[in-house]
């Protein structure tokens, strides 16, 4: 990645993450609300300014931090909006689906699936006490999709061998740790330091997904 424009937006990127888990910490909400959605906008536009190895692919990516914005608005907003949240999110993640597709075969070696599928099973198993009737259909739904979300980055991995390819799964692992943090604290037991790792997680997540468009990352 050439020093330039996307530089400033990745560094950018994560001094702005930086200060929303600290408004978090703080308890200053109008400094939540400026920050988090920014964070994310800036990793939008890294993924928008790298040059794409893939056009198509960098849609998606791009399309997939879209709706990871609107999915931070809504969990953000005084008012719980956990499902619009969640199905923002889940929209994402099938964005994401649609990149780590391109070119590879869905599912060619499910091996890597199991994993993936395993550790939602463990997490929907724990938090299933603490979930109202009503939310346990979609939570389902969106631990299926992560699931085939970062299943199929990691084959695409497998598929390709490239630098990019390893930043999407490595990104793609970092949000199901990111979301089961996040399950566990809401649903399960609520612990002080879930938020850092909540976010540090998915921040990182999105910039490696982000990363993984251009054209000029390192080869393995």
């Amino acid at each position: 990645m050439p020093i330039g424009l996307p530089m400033v937006l990745g560094v950018s990127a994560v001094l702005i993450a930086f200060l929303a888990i600290r408004a978090h910490y703080l308890e200053t909400p109008r400094q939540v609300y400026v920050f988090k959605p920014l964070a994310t906008l800036l990793i939008l536009a890294l993924a928008l300014t790298l040059p794409p190895a893939r056009p198509a692919y960098q849609w998606a990516v791009a399309a997939g931090l879209v709706f990871s914005t609107a999915g931070d608005i809504f969990l953000m907003l005084p008012r719980d909006r956990f499902v619009a949240g969640l199905a923002s999110f889940l929209v994402a993640h099938l964005c994401y689906v649609w990149a780590f597709s391109l070119g590879v075969p869905i599912a060619a070696n499910m091996l890597f699936w199991l994993p993936y599928f395993a550790a939602g099973g463990v997490v929907a198993a724990l938090i299933w006490p603490g979930l109202k009737p009503a939310l346990r259909g979609p939570v389902l739904v969106y631990v299926v999709v992560i699931a085939i979300m970062a299943s199929q980055a990691t084959e695409r991995w497998y598929a390709l061998g490239s630098g990019t390819a390893l930043a999407a799964a490595v990104g793609a692992g970092l949000f199901v740790v990111s979301d089961g943090v996040l399950a566990i604290d809401r649903f399960r037991q609520p612990f002080r330091a879930a938020r850092a790792l909540t976010l540090a997680t998915y921040w990182a997540a999105q910039l490696l997904i982000a990363l993984s468009v251009s054209a000029e990352f390192p080869a393995q």
